[in-house]
């Protein structure tokens, strides 16, 4: 422990050194300066814990000392030594952080009292900062894996203990603030699609910014594809410098747009989910056609027309289906196309609801011809190829695709119509599907649609490959597969789901047709 006395009269120094019990307080080290000059001096080399400080002093009086102790050495405590006439500077004191003060002439009980308090109050204030201090490190010192996965639970605010909320290393803090960073599919591209390499290296950049200031760490958001978030403590007024430093030096390094979005300060950590939420909700509001330097979102984007919706269009869309051309569609698209060019304005939720509404449609006609289809339902993933690397939406690029792919599905409803009307088997196959769940046999199908059951036999194998029982059983494993990503069932309720009254024979067909059994195919799926 070290201790500095300033006073610009000798005597008052020599006595606070002589009346002063430093032993007991385990001070081993006393310095002594005659003005605020001199006291800066010392701080600097020294950084005493503990500075008695006259207030009348020549060249800095003690208001200037308390002042550039706050700014350069907050740590230390500081002893206003006053006489009874300096209550104004008593009260700069205390604005200035002082943690006590002593009356002229010093009276060796009350400078003793006092110096115990300020140092108890130093000791307890340094195992706070050491405590926040070995969080931060156990922190950077996590695998990236375990780390996200604790803070994704942390931000849900569930499946945390007292314990392993401690091993967050999340420092206690009287606020708390989340930003969301959005990693679109055309960075990962830009990696060779290499999604893991993108979040370690934009991970990187984040928490160097953060952590050199103590304010706050990012990780990767398991709940959500394609998020990161940043979690913020103490300080929130300069945050939004930190993430335009973090928006700038991203678009530096991968040289594309990562759009960040902040959310609401919180006055604890179970509300940081509201926080991220009000970051998403910040997100989703803006303008995907603006052209923008930096994509840094502090509030949310008011939308004064209604949005724009395509089933509004579905009659027409009906009408194109049915003429089965493409030509058909192009007043639609260049309709919508038009809505968006004119009111300059598509925010990210009308561009995803746009999406979900696409598919819709397209399921629908797919189902009205009797297609099977697999179209992705990952709206966000489908659409972010076509945002440029300065993150822009490019309107026309989607538009061109999707026509290409109405074109396609029109290509192939006309196909598929023709060989439906000069092959029966295709309407064999829907009743199939339609009743894989029972034991359907070859006399039935054969009374069901008057025909042998030689030739269904021999055509079905011709057409597909493989006998009945054997396409029973590749429908059963499909839906299997379908049921067995909702966590909520059973085994053994699947399989009487689909057919199967055993399910221990049931996980041997399953074994044998997939490869694997269902339980490590709901794993890999989680």
């Amino acid at each position: 422990m070290k201790v500095l006395i300033v006073d610009d009269e000798q005597h008052v120094r020599e006595a606070i050194r002589l009346l002063g019990d430093w032993d007991r307080q385990g001070v081993k080290e006393i310095y002594e300066a005659s003005n605020g000059e001199e006291a800066t001096n010392l701080i600097s080399r020294h950084k005493p814990q503990i500075i008695f400080s006259d207030m009348k002093m020549p060249k800095m009086d003690g208001i200037q000392l308390l002042e550039w102790i706050k700014d350069n050495h907050p740590t230390g405590k500081t002893i206003v030594v006053t006489g009874y006439d300096d209550y104004h500077y008593m009260r700069k004191a205390i604005h200035f952080g002082s943690a006590d003060y002593i009356l002229k002439p010093v009276d060796p009980e009350v400078l003793n009292q006092t110096l115990e308090h300020a140092i108890k109050a130093w000791e307890k204030e340094e195992f706070e900062r050491k405590k926040d201090k070995d969080r931060y490190q156990l922190i950077n010192q996590m695998k990236p894996i375990y780390r996200d996965r604790m803070f994704t639970k942390l931000l849900n605010n569930h499946g945390l203990d007292e314990m392993n909320y401690e091993e967050t290393g999340l420092p206690e803090s009287s606020v708390y603030q989340t930003a969301l960073v959005k990693i679109n599919e055309k960075t990962i591209k830009r990696f060779g699609g290499g999604r893991d390499i993108v979040y370690f290296t934009v991970l990187n950049v984040i928490n160097e910014i953060v952590t050199a200031k103590n304010r706050g760490i990012g990780f990767r958001y398991l709940a959500h594809k394609g998020e990161i978030v940043i979690i913020f403590w103490e300080k929130t007024a300069d945050v939004e410098q930190l993430l335009i430093g973090i928006y700038n030096t991203l678009k530096n390094v991968l040289g594309i747009s990562c759009p960040i979005a902040l959310g609401i300060p919180v006055d604890h950590s179970v509300y940081l989910l509201k926080s991220y939420q009000k970051a998403k909700d910040v997100l989703l509001s803006q303008n995907v056609m603006d052209k923008e330097a930096v994509r840094v979102y502090l509030e949310e984007r008011e939308q004064d027309a209604p949005e724009i919706n395509l089933l509004s269009h579905s009659a027409a869309i009906e009408l194109a289906t049915q003429a089965g051309e493409i030509n058909a569609f192009e007043e639609v698209f260049d309709n919508i196309t038009r809505d968006f060019r004119e009111r300059s304005f598509l925010s990210w939720n009308q561009l995803i609801q746009f999406e979900k509404e696409y598919l819709v449609i397209s399921h629908r006609f797919f189902t009205k011809y009797n297609i099977p289809y697999s179209l992705s339902e990952e709206n966000e993933k489908r659409i972010d190829l076509f945002f440029d690397e300065n993150g822009t939406f490019m309107l026309e690029d989607y538009i061109e695709r999707r026509k290409r792919e109405i074109s396609l599905m029109l290509r192939v409803a006309k196909r598929h119509s023709r060989k439906r009307k000069s092959n029966i088997l295709s309407d064999i196959e829907q009743y199939l599907q339609a009743n894989f769940y029972r034991d359907v046999k070859l006399q039935e199908i054969a009374d069901h649609f008057y025909l042998s059951r030689e030739y269904i036999s021999r055509k079905f194998k011709q057409e597909f490959n493989e006998n009945i029982s054997d396409y029973i059983v590749k429908i059963r494993i499909n839906k299997a597969k379908s049921l067995l990503k909702n966590s909520q069932l059973k085994i053994y309720e699947i399989a009487n789901m689909i057919g199967y009254q055993d399910d221990k024979y049931f996980r041997k067909v399953f074994k044998k047709v997939a490869g694997i059994t269902p339980n490590e195919y709901r794993s890999s799926h989680m």
